[in-house]
C-alpha cells in the first residue's frame, strides 16, 4: 500500500492567514467573490489570494504547504466546500481544517490529486491518525478536477465525506469546538496549485 509523508511535511509556522471577525452564527456562506476578511499572504513558499471569485492556494517549494484560517469559532456544524487542483503533480494534499483551536491544534481532512484521503488529528503539533494511513478511494477525483468536501461535526461525531461519499466516521472529543481552514500542500515536488470555492457551513 502506498504511503505519504505526512508529519514531516506539517510545517505550521510556514503560513497562517486569518479573517478580521470572529462569530459562530450559522449559516456561514462563503463564494470568494471579494477578498472580504481574508487577508492574503504571500512568501517564497506559498502564494494565497482571493482572486476570480476563488480561494487560490499556490505552493512553490517541496514539503511545503499553506493553508487559510477564517477567523470564525464554530462547534457543530456541517461545512461544505469546492476544491479543484489547477496545477502541479498528483502526489499532493488538500482539504480542511476544523475545530482549529490554534496552529498546533485541529482536525484536519486531507485528500491527493492521486485519489488518496486521511483522515487526522494534530495535538500540540504532532500528527494522531484516526482511523488508517492514506488511504485509495474512488469516490476522490483524481487530476486536475473538483472534489466537493465535507465534513460534520455533532458533538464527540465527526463525519468525513468527498462527492456526497462518507469515507470516514470518527468520534473524538479532544477539540469540541474552533476555526476552520483551507489548505493545500506539496511533498516532493513543487508547484501545487489548488482553488477553493463555494464555501458553505449550516447546521448539522
Amino acid at each position: 500500500m502506498k504511503r505519504k509523508r505526512g508529519a514531516a511535511l506539517w510545517m505550521l509556522a510556514l503560513l497562517l492567514l486569518a479573517a478580521c471577525s470572529r462569530g459562530n452564527s450559522l449559516p456561514w456562506v462563503e463564494d470568494f467573490s471579494s477578498s472580504g476578511n481574508w487577508r492574503a499572504e504571500s512568501d517564497a513558499t506559498a502564494q494565497v489570494v482571493v482572486q476570480d471569485g476563488v480561494l487560490q492556494i499556490r505552493v512553490l517549494v517541496p514539503n511545503q504547504l499553506a493553508w487559510a484560517a477564517a477567523g470564525k469559532d464554530f462547534r457543530d456544524f456541517h461545512l461544505s466546500v469546492e476544491a479543484t487542483q489547477v496545477a502541479g503533480p498528483d502526489d499532493n494534499e488538500y482539504g480542511v481544517l476544523v475545530r482549529v483551536q490554534d496552529p498546533s491544534n485541529f482536525y484536519r481532512f486531507s485528500i491527493s490529486g492521486d485519489g488518496y484521503f486521511l483522515v487526522s488529528k494534530f495535538v500540540d503539533g504532532q500528527e494522531v491518525l484516526l482511523g488508517g494511513d492514506w488511504t485509495p478511494s474512488e469516490a476522490v477525483h483524481r487530476g486536475n478536477a473538483t472534489n466537493v468536501l465535507e465534513v460534520i461535526c455533532q458533538g464527540d461525531v465527526l463525519t468525513f465525506i468527498v462527492n456526497g461519499e462518507q469515507l470516514a466516521r470518527e468520534e473524538d472529543s479532544q477539540f469540541p469546538h474552533g476555526d476552520v481552514a483551507l489548505y493545500a500542500g506539496a511533498f516532493y515536488e513543487a508547484g501545487v496549485e489548488v482553488h477553493f470555492d463555494n464555501l458553505q457551513v449550516t447546521e448539522p
